[in-house]
């Protein structure tokens, strides 16, 4: 159980997932952290992700069925990932509600909401060390740094916004990956 969601579990799942099983690589994590903070919904989703790379490419019921494999292997990731917060929910609901207007809670939420903001900080950090630093060759990834500080840049800065540096970062990450 942890308190975040999404931005306390991704640095363990792409642990297992990655350095563990091996059932993707860094950078299929990433892509699919990427993907998954680009749409809506819960971010805790990327974990379907890695479970159809998964099973897709492990082919854990032969060749002709590594899509079925990735399918059921994403359904089974997804049906685990959300079955404890619906168990919780159930159950606890009606204990969490009836601490609301508690005046001695205050203190322990207010430190859990700080905790929660150190995770999402480690989360970024994390994150941004897979994608600026390669460890399989050991160097400074200077396009994605060029292209973080022109992020930067262009939000606050010029006040861009966040849709229009995304477009343009995402026209540029792949103008770097093609040349």
């Amino acid at each position: 159980m942890t308190f975040g969601g999404a931005y306390a579990v991704l640095p363990y799942v792409h642990e297992a997932a990655v350095t563990h099983f091996s059932w993707l690589s860094t950078a299929q994590m990433m892509d699919g952290l990427a993907l998954g903070e680009s749409t809506p919904g819960p971010l805790i989703m990327v974990v379907a992700f890695v479970g159809f790379v998964g099973g897709y490419g492990h082919a854990f019921w032969g060749a002709d069925a590594v899509l079925l494999a990735g399918v059921a292997a994403a359904c089974v990731a997804t049906w685990f990932t959300f079955l404890p917060s619906f168990l919780f929910i159930l159950a606890g609901g009606p204990l969490v509600e009836s601490t609301r207007g508690q005046v001695h809670l205050d203190g322990p939420l207010t430190a859990i909401t700080a905790a929660v903001v150190g995770v999402m900080l480690n989360l970024a950090l994390f994150f941004a060390q897979q994608v600026l630093w390669s460890s399989d060759t050991a160097t400074w990834n200077g396009s994605a740094i060029l292209l973080t500080l022109g992020a930067g840049v262009a939000l606050w800065r010029f006040k861009r916004s966040v849709l229009e540096v995304i477009a343009a970062c995402a026209v540029l990450g792949l103008l770097a990956h093609m040349a």
